[in-house]
């Protein structure tokens, strides 16, 4: 069980936050296809360099044993003992924009108290828009741009973004409980669920961290450059689809998705669902064929980025 004590600790030397900023939530946790919210949190730690305002307890809020902290050997001593982070910080955009950024694990413990710290700091800083992220696996192919599922209360996102509205219960994360809570108490609040392919789902897929960055943008205006992303994901698809182009079974797979993908975006009543269950190659069997293709190329690619 977690230890009880503060939820969080505020930072003494944080600086003055302007009002009415808006909030970027981007938590890792129960799924995370292409490692989306994972290469998001990665980028927003490395390329903007976020101020902490508060910080929260990982003894009351995170499970050790499910997750891990790493900690490095070096030949007869322990050093740099890094356990995961969960923070709420300022930080800035390309333009120099300020926003609110909620990144880091998500919580296994406390998700009520969680929740009711977030919608505290909503209130204190007169939050503008809450808007968070995460990735599921879908059947749809890596050739076409990757889609979204909105929901929250700005139905003008919903509207022009969200490519497939399901009627559906799925397992609850710690953002659809923030959500829920932001919508009950009134917030301005969009969550974008990306639709990765699955068959690359259990990849570090450049191009769902790119769709990320893309969402947030489209709900809060702030800009991100991704140009190290962006080169990452040409070389990534460039290795992807030579191995579809060597696989009679991959070629016709990846068709067979294109089709269905064309179809169901063009609003034919004709379009299989996106949705499909048939005679496609499971997940698993194309996601290995791809990692054994990836993990085997020539050592002198990496010396190529």
């Amino acid at each position: 069980m977690p230890l009880t004590g503060p939820l969080y600790v505020r930072s003494a030397s944080a600086p003055p936050v302007p009002r009415a900023l808006p909030l970027v939530i981007a938590l890792t946790g129960f799924t995370d296809a292409g490692s989306a919210v994972s290469q998001l949190v990665d980028y927003f730690q490395d390329e903007l360099d976020p101020t902490p305002l508060a910080v929260f307890a990982n003894d009351v809020l995170l499970d050790y044993r499910a997750r891990r902290p790493v900690i490095s050997f070096e030949q007869d001593h322990l050093t740099d003992y890094r356990p995961p982070r969960l923070e709420l910080a300022l930080a800035h955009d390309a333009l120099g924009q300020p926003f609110l950024l909620l990144s880091g694990y998500e919580p296994d413990f406390a998700w009520d108290a969680f929740t009711a710290a977030v919608l505290e700091f909503v209130e204190i800083f007169a939050i503008s828009t809450v808007t968070w992220v995460h990735a599921i696996p879908m059947p749809v192919p890596h050739t076409r741009p990757i889609g979204t599922t909105v929901s929250g209360t700005r139905s003008e996102l919903t509207e022009a973004h969200s490519v497939w509205q399901p009627h559906t219960q799925v397992p609850s994360t710690a953002g659809h409980l923030l959500e829920y809570r932001l919508a009950e108490s009134g917030a301005s609040v969009s969550g974008f669920v990306l639709l990765v392919p699955h068959y690359l789902g259990d990849t570090e897929y450049p191009a769902a961290a790119l769709a990320g960055l893309d969402s947030l943008t489209v709900a809060t205006g702030l800009v991100f450059t991704g140009d190290d992303l962006r080169e990452e994901n040409r070389e990534y698809l460039a290795k992807v689809d030579e191995q579809v182009a060597g696989s009679d079974e991959l070629s016709r797979m990846v068709q067979g998705l294109e089709e269905r993908y064309d179809a169901y975006m063009a609003g034919s009543t004709l379009a299989t669902p996106m949705i499909h269950t048939g005679d496609l190659p499971s997940a698993d069997e194309l996601a290995a064929e791809l990692e054994r293709f990836l993990a085997t190329r020539p050592t002198g690619d990496d010396d190529k980025r």
